[in-house]
């Protein structure tokens, strides 16, 4: 299901939101004062990032999209656990204008398979641990044309991606009305089905 810019006239945001606006941004300068306070910490390992690393991070996330030729309005999706990659991954592509598809790690290949194909994902930001759920797909699906893999040191890696990124930022050109990210219902009564975030929501 698709939001119509009509839907957002009809339910206006209890702030004001401007035209131009990137919601990572804003979410990121919110709490710019806080650099040194914990934003998230891994359930697991217990590993934690302060705001002022996730957005270093998530710039050098951003800018990394970039340098692998990302536009702005392409989708990837994003099959990430919950670890310290999981909101550098998804703030750093809303930062570049990028539109992640926030994908429920307790899928089927076949309902991946049916989520790549209908969204048209560019990239898959995957998890070691899910890796092998999204193998019989690799190769499989023209759209598809990076995999990168979360929690890895491999040339492939998250980590290797950013390696070398700088953490200068640089916005993309959005606005309040463009799609934010994509969410995907669990496909309990068929197909999954798709659902887009503006940014101003």
């Amino acid at each position: 299901m698709h939001l119509s810019r009509a839907d957002h006239r009809s339910h206006p945001p209890l702030v004001e939101i401007p035209r131009d606006y990137n919601a990572a941004h804003d979410l990121l300068a919110r709490n710019a004062s806080r650099s040194g306070k914990v934003a998230f910490i891994d359930a697991t390992t217990g590993a934690r990032l302060t705001y002022g690393e996730l957005t270093d991070q998530a710039h050098r996330f951003a800018n990394a999209l970039r340098a692998q030729g990302f536009e702005p309005e392409s989708r990837v999706m994003i099959a990430m656990l919950d670890t310290l990659e999981w909101p550098v991954a998804f703030l750093g592509c809303i930062l570049a204008g990028v539109v992640p598809i926030a994908a429920n790690t307790l899928l089927t290949t076949k309902d991946f398979e049916f989520m790549l194909r209908d969204s048209r994902a560019q990239a898959l930001f995957v998890s070691k641990p899910l890796l092998p759920t999204f193998e019989p797909l690799i190769g499989e699906i023209g759209w598809l044309r990076k995999v990168f893999v979360a929690g890895d040191d491999a040339p492939n890696s998250v980590a290797a991606l950013m390696n070398d990124a700088s953490t200068a930022p640089r916005l993309a050109n959005t606005c309040c009305d463009d799609a934010c990210f994509w969410l995907y219902s669990s496909g309990s009564t068929g197909t999954p089905r798709a659902r887009y975030t503006c940014t101003a929501i």
